[in-house]
């Protein structure tokens, strides 16, 4: 959540992700702080490297979890969670990262530690996991799976 609110503020959204919106703050911060506007070995060069980075990540991080983009991906997203089943869950934070047998992974955030450990002790963790986590949790795409 953490990261969310971080990338939030960098490109000023307070309440739902909106692409367009995203879309042109993301060229302004861009263009604003582009490292080839610095000179070399210049601090706000350095800066300006670090600051774009950021700008890059925050964007791709908040498109993934647009309304919009889990929309258009509800249907694969839907087939991943219910049929394959689980190879590997990770718990840091508030992060849960699950990877399923196809190789996907993905991340749902918020997910407490209190609820990581039910899932670990459930008998039948896949069910566990579509009645309390899979439509509970915000959650983003951050690996695909193995392409047949």
């Amino acid at each position: 959540m953490k990261r969310i609110n971080q990338y939030k503020k960098l490109f000023n959204i307070e309440q739902k992700i909106e692409l367009p919106s995203l879309k042109k703050t993301y060229r302004n911060l861009v263009k604003e702080w582009h490292p080839d506007k610095f000179q070399k070995g210049d601090d706000k060069a350095i800066e300006a490297e670090i600051k774009s980075r950021e700008i890059i990540d925050g964007y791709h991080f908040l498109i993934s979890i647009a309304p919009e983009t889990k929309e258009k991906y509800l249907e694969e997203y839907t087939h991943i969670s219910m049929s394959s089943g689980i190879y590997d869950l990770q718990h840091k934070g508030l992060l849960l990262e699950v990877t399923f047998n196809d190789g996907t992974t993905y991340e749902y955030f918020g997910v407490t530690r209190t609820v990581f450990q039910k899932l670990i002790n459930s008998d039948k963790q896949m069910r566990f996991s579509k009645r309390n986590i899979f439509n509970s949790y915000l959650y983003r795409k951050s690996k695909n799976g193995l392409k047949e």
